[in-house]
């Protein structure tokens, strides 16, 4: 089920070759194949000059179809970037690591009924509300209901052309049916039959992709996460620091033998706390990691100082996560994920009072600012948001686009409620 390079124009001439090479859905694997390739160049100039001769005719064919993203390219620098394109710039795929080249996508949480029952009617609208708004990057898990946001995704997916759009999803969580499973008590509101088992294998990595494909309806993914390798997952077998061990020597080295293969585009991690990210950064070698409740309004100073250091020395990329922290930003009675959620730090919602004040000096709703604010750093590929009715996936997506005054930014930093380094839309 898991495919290779089957496209038929891949080995046509220069028409066909700009066809494939304008998707974004094939971009990297053929790149692969030459650093594979180039692996056994010693010199490292070498390897430079003849990577660049090999990519340079493909590069330009596609240069006129992405130069529109252009503005959106940066350096390290820190500045805020753009937020009028839901699309990367052009040479967002020219390194050896993979990133999604649409910055802004839906993540399926809410799609697993985390929080409260959504109806499969409701997810399917959601869906549908999300495709006609021109979100293309989709973000999903075993996890999310236990399997229902990944068979809700197939559901709407199946249908689409898939060189249309991307998908990522996780891996490191088995899932097998049971009368006895115990699924209630991880999703309460989830109708799933299944039990979860924790699997960091080599061959785990193997079977969770195909039972995803086969939830999805779908004959590949584009980016694969190894999920919950840390310690605010209670759930672990053994500490998280014994689980990072068994990935390390196996899942980690199989996921990127599947990434040389092009089974995959790229791989990375998916977590709550940064340490799982500095340290897979020194010692694998991934492509993107979903950074998940640790750079938002209320608690970036951590991942703004330590974690996107690392991140731009590997030239790696982040998927920034739950922006509002679990909807505490814009109202939620909860911070961030767990059976203690709701118990919010004082701080925090002093911080929260004082945001909204600053927001209401400036006719800004904070919502918008707080999706802005965390999709602003250089190292930020892409944010992926969760929605639990298509309103409000369509008021995520207009959030994006909208012009935010540089006074509240610099007001923000005046009061000290933001860092002063932190990246501001520009």
């Amino acid at each position: 089920m898991l495919r290779g390079w089957n496209n038929p124009e891949q080995a046509g001439g220069s028409e066909a070759q700009g066809k494939w090479i304008n998707n974004p859905h094939v971009l990297v694997s053929p790149e692969r194949k030459f650093i594979s390739a180039l692996d056994r160049l010693e010199s490292m100039s070498t390897r430079r000059d003849f990577l660049n001769l090999a990519i340079k005719g493909s590069a330009m064919t596609a240069a006129a179809a992405v130069l529109r993203g252009n503005a959106l390219s940066q350096g390290n620098t820190g500045e805020g970037r753009s937020m009028n394109s839901t699309e990367n710039s052009a040479d967002s795929n020219s390194g050896v690591h993979y990133k999604p080249p649409f910055r802004f996508g839906l993540g399926g949480v809410p799609l697993g009924n985390e929080f409260a029952v959504v109806t499969d009617k409701d997810a399917y609208a959601i869906l549908e509300a999300a495709w006609s708004a021109g979100i293309r990057y989709y973000d999903v898990s075993p996890w999310y209901g236990l399997g229902l946001a990944e068979r809700r995704y197939g559901s709407f997916l199946h249908n689409k052309k898939r060189s249309d759009y991307v998908i990522s999803s996780k891996v490191g969580k088995l899932l097998k049916a049971s009368k006895a499973a115990k699924n209630r008590e991880l999703f309460p509101f989830s109708p799933s039959p299944n039990d979860v088992i924790f699997d960091y294998t080599a061959s785990g990595m193997r079977r969770s992709i195909e039972d995803s494909l086969q939830r999805l309806g779908i004959d590949s993914l584009d980016i694969v996460f190894v999920h919950d390798l840390s310690s605010d997952n209670k759930l672990l077998p053994t500490s998280w620091q014994e689980q990072f061990d068994v990935a390390l020597k196996s899942a980690f080295p199989e996921l990127t033998r599947m990434r040389e293969e092009g089974l995959i585009k790229g791989w990375g991690i998916g977590v709550n706390t940064p340490e799982p990210i500095l340290r897979v950064l020194r010692e694998a070698d991934p492509d993107v990691c979903l950074m998940a409740s640790q750079y938002s309004l209320i608690d970036h100073k951590n991942a703004l100082n330590e974690l996107f250091p690392a991140v731009r020395r590997k030239n790696a990329s982040l998927v920034v996560g739950s922006s509002l922290n679990a909807g505490f930003i814009s109202g939620s009675p909860r911070y961030n994920y767990g059976k203690e959620s709701y118990k919010i730090p004082t701080e925090f919602l002093e911080k929260r009072k004082r945001l909204r004040e600053v927001a209401a000096n400036h006719g800004v709703d904070l919502r918008t600012a707080a999706l802005q604010f965390s999709a602003s750093p250089d190292v930020a590929a892409a944010l992926v948001v969760g929605a639990s009715s298509e309103q409000q996936i369509l008021a995520d997506y207009t959030s994006m686009q909208t012009r935010i005054p540089a006074e509240f930014w610099a007001e923000l930093k005046a009061e000290k409620l933001i860092e002063q380094n932190a990246p501001t839309p520009a």
